[in-house]
């Protein structure tokens, strides 16, 4: 009963207070010019507010503290709170850091220094990848019991940053498309709940909970055709991931399996930028979901089609299945993604669509 209350509870406020915010969000974007203007890569019908990062990041900062306090339930680790607070002062570096990309258009490198500092907070509160399970022996793997006191815990924070950065920037490529980001991040965010809550982790599970409300808040706003961007939104969405898969447990293959497809595209596309010699992280039209739209899709059947493989691989990875046989679903998935980028970059592309 208790921890039904809270469940409700948290997610109900995450999404009342996200369509206040984002309704406020967009007249802010407006009023203040920090708005996208249709053309170039966007292909967009009127001038959008940008300001996507305000709700999320105040919608869910103030639902996750509400979790700690009004929706307060029992809590399996000691830990807990430690882990929360570097999470939200994380995300307090990652909204400066997605406002700054917001007003000023931060450059690569400044916006992956920003992106660092934010996972250097939540890892320095324990918010790391420090023990995952071997998918050859089922096995868990300790690092520093495996590489030693030091070298193991230099390979904890290069492998949490890694993840950091990884998704963060992920999740930030996937916002081409009207809701397509938000939609995706409310699948991932949904399995990891179910996950939390079948371990019993009920305390921690509140935390994606409050993302499902928050996200599906913003969507009202971000449906097609889009009243707001997730702009430096996109940024704060994936550092948000990054942290809630890590606090879930570690469960890294269950999120990556859920984002197998973004995943997989983001790989592809900075191989084929090595390959013909440009920065592999330059902005272009060459992603699946763009590619698609160019080729006569509407955004919210691309929408659809990255909810669906989504939401069929996060069913497979909550399965008591092998890991192995998760692991194939990965590969299978980047596989798919790989050949339907080859075949659309050979394809003649009729006249894009507006989104």
């Amino acid at each position: 009963m208790q921890e039904g209350v809270a469940f409700v509870g948290v997610f109900g406020l995450g999404l009342a207070l996200s369509l206040l915010l984002t309704r406020a969000a967009v007249w802010l974007g407006l009023r203040f010019h920090i708005a996208d203007v249709p053309g170039g890569r966007r292909r967009h019908i009127r001038i959008t507010s940008r300001l996507g990062v305000v709700p999320l990041f105040g919608a869910f900062t103030l639902a996750a503290l509400a979790s700690r306090t009004v929706f307060a339930l029992p809590s399996l680790d000691p830990n807990e709170p430690t882990r929360l607070a570097g999470f939200l002062l994380g995300g307090g570096v990652m909204f400066v850091v997605a406002m700054l990309d917001d007003v000023r258009n931060l450059p690569a490198r400044a916006q992956l220094l920003g992106q660092s500092l934010a996972a250097g907070v939540a890892i320095s509160s324990q918010v790391f990848i420090e023990r995952f399970t071997n998918p050859f022996t089922r096995q868990e793997v300790v690092l520093p019991q495996v590489l030693g006191e030091w070298a193991g815990a230099m390979a904890v924070i290069v492998l949490s940053l890694f993840w950091f950065l990884g998704m963060t920037n992920t999740v930030n490529l996937l916002d081409g498309v009207d809701g397509l980001a938000a939609s995706v991040g409310v699948v991932a965010c949904a399995v990891t709940a179910v996950h939390m809550v079948r371990e019993g982790q009920h305390s921690v599970a509140l935390l994606p909970l409050a993302m499902i409300g928050v996200l599906l808040g913003f969507l009202a706003y971000n449906r097609p055709p889009a009243r707001i961007f997730l702009g430096g939104g996109a940024l704060y969405l994936g550092y948000a991931l990054a942290c809630i898969g890590i606090i879930g447990g570690a469960k890294i293959a269950l999120l990556m399996l859920v984002m197998g497809v973004p995943i997989a595209d983001v790989l592809w596309r900075i191989v084929d930028r090595v390959r013909e010699r440009r920065n592999p992280v330059s902005a272009d039209r060459g992603h699946l979901h763009l590619r698609l739209i160019d080729r006569g899709w509407s955004a919210q059947r691309v929408v659809l089609l990255y909810v669906s493989i989504s939401a069929a691989m996060g069913g497979m990875a909550l399965l008591p299945v092998a890991p192995l046989v998760k692991l194939a679903g990965i590969g299978a998935v980047f596989t798919a993604v790989a050949l339907g980028l080859r075949r659309l970059s050979h394809a003649p592309a009729p006249s894009a669509e507006r989104v």
